[in-house]
């Protein structure tokens, strides 16, 4: 069977005046095409795609090539080529007036359900960026359902899920749920695939959330994420040691840069001043728990945490209460003998001084148990002196 006259036309005249590096496409597009090689035509469509010449191409090839056999196309790897199309409409209404009718066309067709949810999450970023926040929120919640049903998802599809599910809550600045959702999101991508600029806005997004966050006191994860360190070098390498500061307890380091220009200079963090001191008393207390071992954190005396939270003495039951409500530690408080015993500390992800910690007390803990074995041994040995 030939090609038929109209497209075979269309894909001649693209060839003629196509860019030199996209003619010989054209020409395999028409070949595999005759031939019914739907599997290579695909791929072949996939090299073309992520070429940066092809990207105004794409939306006449889909129109005047692609529509004719796209039932016969892997969904996934059409939804990819839609989206990528769709960026060439410069009314964002009407890219997501052409996502939507793709999604529509999915929805009832075989070709399963993560094409379906890809083809919905690409057009619910539309939503959000002309900002129909609750039209969003309604196809993230869908979505949701649907992956749930799944045994399991390809990368691109989870990629896509919690990337628009994370621009959401941005545009809510609910940060709790854009700093999970955004986590998720890198974890669902490789890194090294995202541009500098992307990496650096993330960042700095995921660090002002980690933050602010209300219920967010274990920062270990991000801390440990290669894409922080794309703020060393840059304005917002201040940003970055904060962190570090509130994971590590640094009272003095955190006073130092609260008064910093930099610091000032992001209305968020300066309007959230006493939050963020309480979040880092919070956070101290978490870590001298963390380094104490696990007989001396069972008995904390109010002085012992007032001294380390720089917290005022009659204000540490108070921030212990805050510690409990939170479920950051567990425990109880002996008013009387104004202690406090803890019985829990909130897991933790780790950083590399974090776990040098556990190490030097592994070895403590490898000494003493030495010196037990040496004296039991040596008390044997007297007793078998004493027998003869």
């Amino acid at each position: 069977m030939q090609v038929d006259r109209d497209v075979s036309g269309w894909l001649a005249a693209q060839r003629t005046s196509a860019p030199a590096e996209l003619k010989e496409y054209y020409a395999k597009f028409e070949d595999l095409y005759d031939r019914k090689l739907w599997h290579q035509l695909t791929l072949t469509i996939e090299k073309f795609t992520s070429l940066l010449a092809a990207a105004p191409y794409l939306l006449p090839l889909y129109e005047n090539f692609v529509v004719d056999f796209e039932k016969r196309i892997n969904g996934i790897s059409l939804v990819q080529f839609l989206t990528k199309a769709a960026r060439q409409i410069k009314d964002p209404k009407a890219a997501l007036a052409f996502l939507s009718a793709q999604a529509d066309k999915l929805k009832s067709s075989s070709t399963g359900k993560e094409a379906y949810v890809l083809a919905t999450m690409e057009a619910a970023h539309y939503k959000q960026v002309t900002g129909d926040l609750d039209g969003c929120k309604k196809s993230i919640d869908e979505c949701e359902k649907l992956l749930d049903e799944l045994p399991a998802t390809e990368p691109v599809i989870s990629a896509a899920f919690y990337r628009v599910s994370a621009d959401y809550y941005k545009a809510k600045m609910a940060y709790q749920q854009y700093y999970h959702n955004a986590l998720l999101f890198l974890s669902s991508v490789n890194i090294d695939d995202l541009g500098v600029q992307e990496k650096q806005e993330r960042a700095y997004e995921l660090a002002m959330s980690a933050l602010l966050g209300e219920s967010l006191y274990n920062f270990g994860e991000l801390l440990i994420h290669p894409v922080l360190d794309s703020l060393k070098g840059t304005i917002f390498e201040w940003l970055r040691n904060l962190l570090f500061q509130f994971n590590l307890g640094d009272m003095e380091g955190f006073e130092k840069t609260s008064r910093s220009g930099d610091f000032l200079k992001q209305p968020l963090l300066a309007n959230s001043l006493p939050f963020l001191r309480q979040k880092l008393c919070l956070m101290t207390l978490m870590e001298v728990i963390f380094k104490r071992s696990k007989e001396a954190r069972g008995r904390m005396t109010f002085f012992e945490i007032s001294r380390e939270t720089r917290v005022a003495l009659d204000e540490v039951e108070h921030l212990v209460m805050k510690a409990f409500s939170l479920g950051l530690i567990r425990g109880k408080i002996d008013e009387v003998d104004s202690v406090v015993l803890v019985s829990w500390v909130q897991p933790r992800v780790l950083e590399k001084s974090q776990i040098k910690t556990i190490n030097d007390r592994l070895d403590d803990w490898v000494a003493k148990v030495h010196e037990q074995v040496s004296s039991l041994e040596q008390n044997e040995s007297i007793k078998t002196l004493l027998v003869q």
